[in-house]
C-alpha cells in the first residue's frame, strides 16, 4: 500500500458516516479511525464512586438529657502523658521476646527509657520525663504513633 492510497482511504473515512476503516494484506496492517464524537452529558453513564468509608465508626445516639439539666462530663484522668515526640513505630522493648521496658505500676524516674519510637530505621529512646508511677499504656506494641499521641500515663 502506498502514500496515495492511504489519502484515498482517508478521505472515504472523512466523508463517510464510517469511525473506522481497517485493511489488511499479509503481514501489512492499517487502521484509520475518526476521533469520536462528544456524546451529550445526558447520555453519559454516570460515574462510579465507591461508597464511603467512615473514618470513625459512629457514636451511639444518647438520649435528650431532660429539660434544665447539664450534661456531665468525664472527669479528665490525673496525672501527666508522654508522648510521641515524633511519627514513628513504638517498641515496648529493645527486641521481640525481651520484656517491656515498664508496666502499669511500675515506678518511673525522669531519665526512665519507657519505649522506643523507630523512625526512618533509626531506634530513638523516650523518657519518662517525670518521677512517678506508670497507671496506664495506652498503645500496643508496634503500633504506629503520630507527633504528640499520648501513649503513657504517669501519676
Amino acid at each position: 500500500m502506498n502514500v496515495e492510497q492511504i489519502k484515498e482511504l482517508t478521505a472515504i473515512l472523512e466523508s463517510s458516516k464510517l469511525k473506522k476503516i481497517v485493511v489488511k494484506s499479509g503481514d501489512f496492517e492499517i487502521q484509520l479511525e475518526k476521533e469520536g464524537d462528544v456524546l451529550p452529558a445526558a447520555q453519559l453513564p454516570p460515574p462510579y464512586y465507591p461508597p464511603r468509608q467512615e473514618a470513625h465508626p459512629q457514636e451511639p445516639v444518647k438520649a435528650a438529657s431532660p429539660k434544665g439539666a447539664v450534661p456531665q462530663s468525664l472527669p479528665e484522668p490525673s496525672g501527666t502523658f508522654v508522648t510521641s515526640p515524633m511519627v514513628g513505630t513504638f517498641y515496648s522493648s529493645a527486641s521481640p521476646g525481651q520484656p517491656s521496658f515498664v508496666k502499669v505500676g511500675d515506678r518511673v524516674e525522669e531519665n526512665t527509657v519507657v519505649c522506643i519510637i523507630e523512625a526512618m530505621k533509626v531506634l530513638n529512646e523516650v523518657k519518662a520525663g517525670k518521677k512517678g508511677t506508670v497507671a496506664e499504656i495506652l498503645i500496643e506494641n508496634t503500633q504506629p504513633v503520630e507527633f504528640g499521641s499520648k501513649m503513657f500515663r504517669i501519676e
